[in-house]
């Protein structure tokens, strides 16, 4: 069994080194790396010469170049039977690709995906960050969880599939944002299997700002939306409940224009729920810094996912706007 590891990047060479080391100190070396480089510099290429014959690494490099055909573009050069997909802020422990490895020999699967999680090295904002994408009270859980063996979604941070399966649903459709979600619906849909490795999870940096993090969940927002009209059955519930918690948001506020008991109760709900996220944070992190951080981190998640949905449901629901979304650092250098 090899892997070819597909990772795409926009100018983070710090991102890069991290993971390029992380990926050196593997326990299993039956893989080959492979960056796909849409940088407008050569500032990942210097990361790439430092790597040099400590692992088996390609370097493709073509400026502007977007996260579908980044993606694709890595496959042509792939030679391994599994493709595995990391995005560049991930930081892989050294017993992945054992675990993976162990998985797929006991469980017959067409593609994978694994949690991610924070890592102890991680700053307080990360680990809020992190919180705030994997938490109950703030996504439902809905992400790396056992109920979703079968019909589990593998998400591009971390996903493998086999290449020629990859091949026969056409690779990444073109889609700027979600297209991950994109490629697990029609494999799901072509009748192939996808299971969740649990031990196969990675460390998750995402965005190193809170600024960086709304732009980021804003696109994943309107991303659903690109979802959703391109294939009719991609919006549940539990995806609409931040563009709810926005809703509620506004409302509340409205309330003290004409009801000071409905104002107050909206308030106390509200503050019910801050608790409720800086207690769990807390808990989970051992730290009150964390918690605090969480508890930001959640608010930013929960109002740039339910504003991007929001804004895209009224342009290409309503307005009829053909533009799909774009990741912020294309439309904008993050």
């Amino acid at each position: 069994m090899f892997f070819s590891v597909i990772v795409p990047t926009f100018s983070r060479p710090d991102e890069v080194s991290e993971l390029l080391m992380s990926l050196e100190s593997q326990q299993l070396k039956n893989f080959e790396v492979i960056l796909a480089d849409g940088s407008l510099d050569d500032s990942v290429k210097q990361v790439v010469e430092r790597f040099t014959g400590k692992l088996q690494l390609k370097h493709l490099h073509k400026r502007g170049l977007g996260i579908s055909e980044s993606r694709n573009w890595g496959v042509e050069h792939a030679t391994g039977d599994w493709l595995v997909f990391f995005d560049s802020d991930c930081v892989i422990p050294q017993q992945y690709f054992m675990a993976v490895e162990n998985a797929l020999q006991s469980n017959a699967v067409d593609a994978y995906g694994g949690p991610d999680r924070a890592g102890e090295h991680f700053n307080n904002r990360q680990k809020a960050i992190s919180y705030a994408m994997t938490s109950f009270f703030t996504t439902g859980g809905i992400r790396g969880r056992k109920k979703h063996v079968g019909t589990y979604q593998p998400r591009g941070f971390n996903m493998g599939i086999r290449k020629e399966v990859f091949e026969a649903v056409g690779g990444y459709s073109g889609l700027k944002v979600s297209e991950d979600i994109d490629l697990s619906m029609r494999l799901y849909k072509s009748g192939y299997k996808t299971g969740l490795i649990e031990e196969a999870y990675v460390y998750h940096k995402r965005r190193t700002t809170f600024y960086k993090f709304y732009r980021q969940v804003n696109s994943f927002g309107s991303g659903r939306i690109d979802l959703q009209i391109r294939h009719g059955d991609a919006l549940k519930p539990v995806h609409m409940l931040p563009a709810v918690f926005v809703l509620y948001l506004a409302g509340g506020l409205l309330t003290v224009l004409f009801s000071k008991t409905i104002f107050l109760l909206w308030l106390a709900s509200v503050i019910f729920y801050m608790i409720l996220v800086f207690l769990d944070a807390t808990f989970q992190n051992r730290s009150p810094v964390v918690g605090l951080h969480s508890l930001y981190a959640a608010f930013v998640m929960l109002t740039g996912y339910g504003i991007g949905m929001l804004k895209a449901i009224v342009m290409r629901m309503i307005l009829g706007s053909g533009k799909e979304s774009e990741k912020p650092e294309i439309t904008k250098e993050a």
